[in-house]
């Protein structure tokens, strides 16, 4: 794999998808959210931090969990929280 920024994105061998599209922890609420990211680590689909609950964010830091994928159709990118790293793939 290429160089891709950091230590946490080189982990990367393939890119979990979402099973479902929605953020499992916005419908156990009756949230809405705005776009949708999937942990890398345990394949997690939830919602971004522009939609009000910021539910991966929160996951990332309280799970230690480093890299989300964009689950939105047509995007292609990781991004790593502890060192603000972004890549395409």
């Amino acid at each position: 794999m290429p160089d891709r920024g950091c230590s946490h994105l080189d982990a990367i061998a393939s890119v979990k998808q979402p099973q479902r599209c929605e953020c499992q922890e916005c419908v156990k609420i009756g949230s809405s959210w705005v776009h949708l990211r999937t942990c890398q680590t345990c394949g997690e689909t939830l919602c971004c931090d522009s939609s009000p609950n910021r539910h991966a964010s929160k996951h990332a830091h309280e799970t230690e969990h480093p890299v989300i994928a964009s689950a939105q159709l047509g995007e292609r990118w990781l991004y790593c929280y502890p060192d603000d790293a972004f890549c395409e793939y």
